[in-house]
């Protein structure tokens, strides 16, 4: 058993780096993106590519606390740390997906007024 949990926070571990691999390259790619745009709206695009990064990364951070503890070390006191980790990430989650689309993921997409 003691194998197994180590194997899971090792996974644990690579999630929550691939999520800040997300952050990094989701950074460099929206700031080259921006670099070549030649038109206008150039840092609203840069916004909301960077958005969606750091929102795709969260979910990356948040599924490795999950394993890490739930897995590894499951005792209360972690488990209330995870909670309010969680909580707090989708806080950001939602205001980060509210900024970048002007809506909250649950409502529906409104066409633009021509």
């Amino acid at each position: 058993m003691e194998h197994f949990r180590h194997i899971m926070d090792i996974v644990g571990t690579c999630v929550d780096a691939i999520g800040v691999l997300i952050v990094v390259v989701g950074a460099l790619a929206a700031s080259i993106r921006f670099l070549r745009c030649r038109t206008g709206g150039g840092y609203r695009r840069f916004r909301e590519d960077f958005g969606r990064a750091i929102v795709l990364a969260l979910e990356f951070l948040v599924a490795g606390d999950i394993i890490r503890t739930v897995v590894v070390a499951p005792t209360l006191e972690n488990v209330g740390v995870l909670a309010i980790l969680v909580l707090i990430r989708t806080f950001l989650s939602l205001s980060m997906q509210l900024e970048i689309s002007g809506r909250w993921p649950w409502q529906e997409r409104r066409e633009p007024i021509p």
